[in-house]
């Protein structure tokens, strides 16, 4: 089955504090059913890397509360937040979906960048 994984990312200043190695990002995910079956998420499946030596996995069911059914041609679009002990760091994974049909599968989240803007003077 085809399911393209989009994601757009965000620094937070508000909510990050420098001085204490704490940077906030917000990521908002756009999953869509670009095959003929129509297909529900099930679970995910992140590997957080923060850029100075820590590697975090998360598992869980759906994503913020839902898990949603996708039609072909649908998308479904969430926003959700990491926190990392650096500047720049990245997140990668798998939603495991299942078909209507019964079969699993896992669509996989491509690697995506979490920076911290950087200023020119």
């Amino acid at each position: 089955m085809s399911i393209r994984i989009d994601v757009q990312t965000r620094f937070l200043p508000a909510q990050s504090d420098v001085r204490a190695d704490r940077y906030a990002f917000s990521y908002t995910v756009t999953i869509r059913n670009e095959s003929s079956e129509t297909a529900q998420l099930l679970s995910r499946h992140w590997v957080i890397d923060d850029g100075a030596g820590h590697i975090e996995e998360v598992r869980g069911p759906g994503v913020v509360g839902e898990t949603p059914r996708l039609k072909p041609g649908e998308a479904f679009t969430y926003t959700s937040g990491a926190v990392i002990a650096s500047p720049d760091g990245s997140m990668c994974g798998s939603y495991q979906m299942r078909s209507d049909e019964g079969r699993l599968f896992d669509a996989v989240i491509p690697k995506f960048a979490l920076r911290m803007p950087r200023t020119l003077n």
